[in-house]
C-alpha cells in the first residue's frame, strides 16, 4: 500500500507541474497570437493570419487541457471506479481533430490564392515584417517549448499541447524564411506556398498524437510493456505454475493496470499465500511501472472454462528455449 501511495502521490505532482506549465505557456501563446494577428493586417500575409489563427486553436487546447486535468483529479466513486481520468484522453483526442480542421482550412485559403495568382491576381505581402514578427513567435515558441518538455513526459495532455508548439515552431520557422524571400527576391508567390508547408506539418504532428489515443482508447498492451517477459517473469516465482487471463491496459497516460489468474501449485502452503502475492505484486510494480494490479490465485483450474487463457507466452517462451 505504501507503494500504491507514492506511486499516487507522483502522479498528482507531475500533474499539478504540468497545469502550471500550461498556465505560463497560455500566457506565452495569447503574446504571440495578437502580435500575429496585428502582423498580418500590417503585412498582407496569409501565413502570419493562418498562424494566428492556429494561436487560437492552440490555447482553446491548452484551456480544454487544463480543465480535463481539473476534473480528473475528482475522486472516484461507486458509479465511476476509475473516476474522469480518462477525460485526459478524450480532450487530447478533440485536440487532434481540432489541428486536422485547422491543416484543412490553410490548405483550402493557400489554394484559393494560388488559384487567384494563377488569374493573374497577385497578393503582395511586406516581407519585412512578416520575418520579424515571425522572429518573435521563434523566441516565445523556443521558451514554450522548453517550459513543457519535462512535464509532456507525464502527461498525454500536455504531450499534445507540447505537438501543438512544436508544429507552430516549424511553421514560425517557413514564416521566417517566406518573409526574407519575399522581401529580398519580391516572390510574393511564396507565403500561400509556406501556408500549404505549415498545413502538412499540422498533420504530421498531429497524427503521432491520434495513433496514441487511438491505442489507449482500444486498450491495447501500453507499448513499454512486453507481456510475454512479464508473465515469465511472474511464473520463474517458486510456487507458481502458470499465469493466464492476463490483461494490461491504459487508464489515462502514466496510469496502467493489470489484472490476471495466477494458478499455483495444488499444494502450495495457505500461510505463504500473502507473501506470494506482495513478491508478484512487487515485481508488476517496480519492474514495469504499473500502477493498478488485480491477481486473483488459484490452485485449481476449475470453472475457467469460460475465459480466454492467453497463453501464447507459453509457446513463444517453449520457441525461444528450442
Amino acid at each position: 500500500m505504501e507503494h500504491a501511495d507514492h506511486a499516487g502521490h507522483s502522479h498528482d505532482h507531475h500533474r499539478g507541474a504540468g497545469k502550471r506549465a500550461l498556465v505560463i505557456v497560455l500566457g506565452l501563446l495569447a503574446t504571440h497570437m495578437a502580435v500575429e494577428i496585428a502582423g498580418s493586417i500590417i503585412s498582407g500575409s496569409l501565413g502570419l493570419l493562418a498562424h494566428a489563427t492556429h494561436m487560437l486553436t492552440d490555447m482553446v487546447a491548452i484551456c480544454l487541457a487544463i480543465f480535463a486535468m481539473w476534473i480528473a483529479e475528482r475522486p472516484a466513486s461507486i458509479t465511476r471506479t476509475f473516476g474522469f481520468q480518462r477525460i485526459e484522453v478524450l480532450v487530447v483526442m478533440l485536440n487532434a481533430l481540432a489541428l486536422w480542421v485547422l491543416a484543412s482550412w490553410i490548405a483550402y485559403e493557400a489554394y484559393q490564392r494560388l488559384n487567384e495568382h494563377a488569374h493573374g491576381h497577385h497578393h503582395e505581402v511586406e516581407g519585412g515584417i512578416m520575418a520579424a514578427v515571425a522572429g518573435i513567435g521563434l523566441g516565445i515558441h523556443l521558451i514554450a517549448a522548453w517550459v513543457l518538455h519535462r512535464s509532456s513526459r507525464h502527461s498525454i495532455n500536455v504531450e499534445g499541447v507540447f505537438w501543438h508548439i512544436i508544429a507552430d515552431m516549424m511553421g514560425v520557422i517557413a514564416l521566417i524564411v517566406s518573409g526574407l524571400i519575399a522581401l529580398f527576391f519580391h516572390w510574393h508567390l511564396i507565403d500561400p506556398i509556406v501556408s500549404l508547408v505549415i498545413a502538412g506539418l499540422i498533420l504530421v504532428t498531429s497524427a503521432r498524437l491520434a495513433v496514441r489515443v487511438f491505442r489507449i482508447l482500444l486498450e491495447t498492451v501500453p507499448p513499454h510493456i512486453d507481456m510475454y517477459e512479464l508473465c515469465h517473469a511472474l511464473e520463474d516465482v517458486e510456487g507458481v505454475t502458470l499465469v493466464h487471463d492476463v490483461h494490461a491496459w491504459t487508464i489515462t497516460s502514466g496510469y496502467e493496470a493489470f489484472t490476471a489468474h495466477v494458478l499455483v501449485e495444488s499444494d502450495y502452503p495457505p500461510e505463504n499465500m500473502d507473501s506470494l502475492l506482495r513478491r508478484l505484486r512487487g515485481i508488476i510494480r517496480h519492474d514495469y511501472g504499473i500502477r493498478h494490479i488485480t491477481l486473483q490465485v488459484e490452485q485449481g483450474v476449475d470453472g475457467c472454462g469460460e475465459e480466454n487463457h492467453h497463453v501464447d507466452h507459453l509457446a513463444a517462451r517453449s520457441f525461444a528455449e528450442a
